[in-house]
């Protein structure tokens, strides 16, 4: 193996899958639960975005359905 490389004349190649990886979705929510999730994103030090995804992935991987009644 080579003490150095040199990286500088390298072409780069763009992933081609990046694209299909996040699909961008409009939602309307609630001032409650974006504050939420904001508040966690500043204490976890992830973003916003992220955290939600991570939840509804947690929700869609468990199988989680709500249960409401409109008593």
């Amino acid at each position: 193996m080579k003490e150095k490389y040199d990286f500088s004349k390298m072409k780069g190649w763009r992933n081609p899958y990046v694209v299909s990886l996040k699909q961008p979705v409009t939602m309307r929510t609630d001032r409650d639960t974006v504050s939420y999730f904001k508040s966690m994103a500043k204490d976890t030090g992830i973003p916003c975005q992220s955290l939600i995804n991570l939840y509804l992935r947690d929700c869609a991987m468990s199988g989680r359905k709500l249960e409401m009644s409109w008593d």
